[in-house]
């Protein structure tokens, strides 16, 4: 049995692929080795695939964010063969696992577009490039994080139209202290900053926050996509939440930048699974 994780902060979804080919899932609580010690993840673990305890894994292909030093993966590792001692675990990062779901053997640019955002150039085997990502207090342009970022600071500093406003109020009765308490002093601030893509979701219709989702993409393709060479010349991918449901303006944008936007998907994990099915 291979099994499949694409792991985030709040949530992994998982895939086993059986001996003829034939596909499961599974889902757990959000894995990430900054702030996860070897037994909460292993519990994580036993928790999500409590129904596939006694199954024998040969396999192991573990994506998730915060997979990219050598010290995360090797946790998450130990963490994985700890419990399935005869598997072969390899433990790779988010951006690769969205690479790989994409983009397949192909060429394209992967980009990721939910909680917070990344890009990357991919060769069909191996990301090439990187415009580097700074995290939620430097970068992650388009992503759930600015958006809410935008909407927080506009409605505190007296730019949105009043009857967006008025529903804001209605909705979340925030005060300044409130805020400044969930971005400084909580553990995970870009959770509470990205939960308010939900708000602009559910009012896009409304020409404001239709033109903040547009300049706030616009940005993430002129702060990342463009950045890569060739990058009118293959397909643009994306997956993550964000992306999936702005994905009208998503494609509008990339339209207007003469950028060929090819496939947006809320999750890689199902194209991973055709991906690792196919090796057989």
């Amino acid at each position: 049995m291979i099994l499949i994780a694409d792991s985030g902060s709040t949530k992994t979804a998982w895939r086993l692929i059986d001996e003829q080919g034939n596909i499961s899932q599974a889902k757990s609580g959000g894995i990430n080795p900054y702030y996860m010690k070897k037994e909460e993840i292993q519990s994580a673990i036993s928790e999500g695939l409590i129904e596939h305890q006694d199954t024998k894994m040969t396999a192991i292909h573990f994506y998730g964010s915060g997979c990219s030093s050598d010290k995360n993966k090797a946790l998450i590792a130990d963490a994985l063969s700890g419990l399935y001692p005869e598997a072969v675990v390899s433990v790779d990062h988010d951006l690769m696992a969205a690479a790989r779901a994409l983009c397949g053997r192909e060429q394209g640019i992967a980009c990721i577009l939910g909680t917070g955002s990344n890009s990357c150039l991919y060769d069909g085997e191996s990301i090439v490039e990187n415009v580097t990502s700074l995290g939620y207090l430097l970068g992650d342009e388009g992503s759930g994080n600015m958006l809410g970022r935008m909407l927080i600071k506009r409605y505190f500093k007296h730019e949105l139209p009043e009857d967006l406003k008025a529903k804001f109020d209605a909705r979340f009765q925030l005060t300044r202290d409130q805020v400044l308490e969930q971005i400084y002093q909580s553990e995970m601030p870009i959770r509470f900053l990205a939960s308010f893509a939900k708000f602009i979701f559910q009012h896009i219709q409304h020409p404001y926050f239709y033109q903040m989702a547009y300049d706030c993409f616009q940005d993430f393709f002129e702060q990342n996509v463009c950045k890569y060479t060739g990058y009118q010349e293959v397909p643009v991918h994306f997956t993550g939440s964000v992306a999936f449901y702005f994905s009208n303006i998503l494609r509008k944008v990339g339209t207007d930048m003469g950028v060929a936007v090819g496939v947006i998907s809320e999750d890689p994990v199902a194209g991973l699974a055709l991906y690792h099915r196919a090796e057989g």
